[in-house]
């Protein structure tokens, strides 16, 4: 399979289980409403597992273009596939939930607060405060990169030939729980995007759907889950570069 279309399947199904457990918890009579945050984390989750094993023998499986940016800012990803990747998972994000947006649909009528239908797209912060928001999201970032550089000394995650994340079965399991134990502990704060397709592709999809009584898509706040992931996740992997290689 082509590695780009890789990252946009593999995108694709992490958005639309990642937002489609939230979904689930916050909209107007699901099988899962007010089923609360230990569902949604373990759901994110499941939704990286899922996401990862399909493009990992493909594409390496990023997903993500703070982990994209992150790898080729110490040259273990090629900076000549940068754009293409970004725009994979761009556009696999806004296909993911788009797919939520249809599989809830006859859920969006039923919601009354347009903010529980923009959270099944993007993130928001439970204060707003935008420099500490984006100090959380670049925290999340770093320890997200930090402890995916971290797994190929377990043997478990290696980087490969083109500078593409392959994994196996237990190493891709091992990011999933580092994505759990992020939404767990540092999560509450905003919402955990730490990466910035995973919040953009659904902002913009969330704009353009016809879907009833959502307000607005909270563009004041857009920059901070793109620009505040990219800044943590490179300064991940410069610093895991410098210290432990």
């Amino acid at each position: 399979m082509n590695p780009y279309l890789a990252e946009v399947i593999g995108t694709a199904l992490l958005v639309l289980l990642g937002n489609g457990v939230v979904a689930n918890v916050v909209l107007t009579k699901t099988k899962g409403q007010n089923s609360g945050w230990i569902v949604i984390t373990f759901g994110w989750a499941m939704a990286v597992l899922v996401g990862a094993y399909t493009a990992a023998p493909y594409s390496g499986a990023h997903l993500n273009p703070a982990l994209t940016l992150a790898l080729a800012s110490v040259g273990l990803f090629a900076w000549s596939k940068v754009a293409g990747y970004i725009l994979a998972q761009l556009l696999g994000a806004m296909i993911g939930a788009t797919l939520v947006f249809l599989a809830y649909l006859p859920h969006w009528s039923e919601t009354s607060d347009p903010g529980a239908k923009l959270a099944c797209f993007s993130t928001g912060p439970a204060i707003r405060n935008l420099k500490a928001n984006f100090l959380t999201e670049a925290i999340g970032t770093f320890v997200l990169v930090l402890a995916i550089l971290a797994v190929p000394s377990t043997k478990n995650l290696v980087i490969g030939g083109g500078g593409a994340m392959t994994a196996g079965f237990f190493g891709i399991f091992l990011v999933a729980l580092i994505v759990l134990s992020i939404g767990l502990s540092l999560g509450g704060s905003t919402g955990y995007a730490i990466n910035p397709a995973r919040d953009l592709g659904p902002r913009i999809a969330h704009a353009l759907l016809p879907i009833p009584g959502k307000g607005g898509s909270d563009w004041g706040y857009a920059l901070i889950p793109v620009l505040a992931p990219c800044v943590g996740g490179v300064a991940a992997a410069v610093f895991h570069h410098i210290l432990f290689t």
